[in-house]
């Protein structure tokens, strides 16, 4: 009979401390998630924040809400008597387990953080990057958004994106345009570079400085190869590309030149 009511002591005791850590716990975890996103509002809205990135904020937020609630579950753990140790491994086998299930999105989010920290690319940037070019349209924690030319949208994993050479066009205000001309060999040299020269300095979005530059490059085959050289602005690339490809083209038909096609000698001996 003493044994039964030492026990019903016992589990009394212990029904009302476990009841009082309960609503401890309870009460805690109420304030903490409240602090928690009043925290998070604070840095979103915070001046220097606002200043980053839309993905690297997106990023930040999110790991600081994960590492809070993490932080307050493990305390509210403690208080309620579960063995911490146990728990962490727990934690930790599960961590291992959908780590090695994401792999490639733990990849391209590492690589996402990458992007946002280092800024090889900002939005509005064209890129070339592997098989792929196009202006950067999005920049998210795992995948970056490109449009083509052609108005093709392409999405790329930023675990690509960060083990792959890119290539950005928009970093500079000038790009040099640099063009090929090939003639018949009978061609006076001196002629050949002034019209070069002379179509290049006529359009109206070639910089003077620095200078258009016509040299020949290159004794081929079928032809004298001439290389032309010009600076623009990196919005008036294309424009300036095309132009002076059908303006010397032009310019050699009106002097005569003519643009050899590729040939062969073929001797044959009995």
């Amino acid at each position: 009979m003493e044994t039964l009511q030492t026990l019903l002591k016992e589990l009394v005791s212990w029904a009302t401390s476990a009841g009082l850590r309960l609503i401890f716990c309870l009460i805690l975890l109420a304030v903490g998630l409240r602090l928690i996103k009043w925290a998070v509002r604070r840095l979103h809205d915070g001046k220097g924040f606002s200043k980053m990135e839309p993905g690297l904020r997106a990023f930040l937020t999110s790991a600081l809400r994960i590492t809070l609630n993490a932080l307050l579950f493990l305390t509210i753990a403690g208080i309620m008597g579960i063995p911490m140790a146990s728990f962490v491994t727990v934690l930790a086998s599960c961590g291992v387990a959908v780590g090695l299930a994401l792999q490639g999105s733990l990849g391209n989010l590492a690589g996402g953080v990458m992007l946002l920290l280092f800024h090889p690319f900002r939005l509005g940037d064209y890129i070339e990057t592997a098989d792929v070019s196009g202006t950067v349209k999005d920049i998210s924690v795992f995948y970056t958004t490109l449009a083509t030319p052609d108005n093709k949208t392409i999405t790329i994993p930023n675990g690509n994106l960060t083990n792959s050479t890119i290539t950005n066009y928009s970093t500079s205000t000038q790009r040099r345009v640099d063009l090929t001309f090939g003639v018949d060999y009978e061609t006076d040299m001196e002629e050949m570079k002034a019209l070069l020269l002379e179509t290049a300095r006529a359009h109206p979005l070639v910089l003077r400085d620095p200078e258009p530059f016509a040299r020949l490059s290159e004794n081929g085959d079928s032809a004298m190869v001439y290389s032309l050289r010009v600076w623009c602005g990196s919005a008036d690339y294309w424009t300036v590309y095309f132009d002076l490809l059908e303006q010397v083209k032009k310019k050699l038909d009106e002097k005569g030149i003519s643009i050899p096609f590729p040939q062969m000698d073929i001797h044959t001996k009995n």
